[in-house]
C-alpha cells in the first residue's frame, strides 16, 4: 500500500472512510484528552468534517497526502485560504488550520510545533501493520514528552475482511506505544452497523476510543 493507493482513492472519489460530521466519539471525549493548550495534530487528516470541529476550540495542524483533499476540505467548509510551497510539502493555510500536503513520513517538529496532543481517527488503522509501526515512531518522534493521542480504532476478525481500515487491538497499541500510558475511553459495538460509508460483513466490529499519554 503506497502513495499510488492512496491518490485514486481521491482522484476516483472512493471515500469510504469519509464522515458527514465530527465523529461522536471526538465530541464525547475531546475535553478529557485534550488540554486547550496548543494546536492539534491530525495525521493523515482527508478533508474530515473533524477538522472543522477541531478549529472551534484550537488551532489544527494537518498532515495529508492528496491535495485534493487539502482544497476540497477548505471549499467544502466554505473557508478562505492560501496555498504556498514549503521545500516538499504544498502548505494549505487558513484561518486557525494549516494542512501540510506531502509525506506524512517527511513532516519535521517544525512543521508540527507546538502541538501536544493528535487526534487519530481514521489514520492508523488505514496502514498495514509494518506501516503502523512506522507511524507510531514518527508520531513518536514529532511529539514531545507528555503528549497525548486521542486514537479511535476498529476491531473485528482480521481473516473475514481484507483491510484498510485494519482491525487494531489494544495488544498491537501496547507495542506500538510500549512506554506510554493507554486508557480505554469507550468501546461501541456496531455489529451490522458499518463503518463511515461502508458495510462490514464481519461477525463482529467495535470502535473504541483510546487516551495514549506519551512519556
Amino acid at each position: 500500500m503506497d502513495a499510488t493507493f492512496w491518490h485514486a482513492r481521491w482522484q476516483q472519489n472512493e471515500l469510504g472512510f469519509q464522515l458527514e460530521a465530527a465523529h461522536p466519539l471526538l465530541q464525547k471525549w475531546l475535553a478529557h484528552v485534550d488540554s486547550g493548550k496548543g494546536p492539534v495534530l491530525v495525521p493523515l487528516c482527508g478533508k474530515s468534517p473533524d477538522i472543522q470541529y477541531l478549529a472551534n476550540f484550537s488551532s489544527v495542524v494537518g498532515a495529508e497526502l492528496s491535495p485534493i483533499a487539502c482544497r476540497d476540505f477548505f471549499i467544502e467548509q466554505n473557508r478562505a485560504f492560501t496555498q504556498t510551497q514549503v521545500g516538499d510539502f504544498n502548505c494549505f493555510q487558513g484561518d486557525a488550520i494549516t494542512l501540510w500536503q506531502g509525506d506524512f513520513f517527511a513532516l519535521t517538529p517544525q512543521h508540527t510545533a507546538g502541538c501536544s496532543f493528535v487526534y487519530d481517527r481514521a489514520s492508523l488503522i488505514a496502514l498495514p501493520e509494518t506501516m503502523r509501526q512506522q507511524y507510531a515512531r514518527k508520531l513518536q518522534q514529532l511529539l514531545p514528552g507528555g503528549s497525548r493521542i486521542l486514537l479511535i480504532t476498529v476491531e473485528y476478525p482480521q481473516h473475514e475482511k481484507q483491510g484498510p481500515p485494519f482491525s487494531v487491538y489494544r495488544e498491537e497499541l501496547e507495542s506500538l506505544f510500549p512506554t506510554a500510558a493507554i486508557e480505554v475511553l469507550e468501546k461501541l459495538n456496531i455489529t451490522g452497523k458499518g463503518f463511515a460509508r461502508r458495510r462490514f460483513d464481519t461477525s463482529t466490529l467495535f470502535e473504541v476510543a483510546y487516551c495514549i499519554t506519551l512519556p
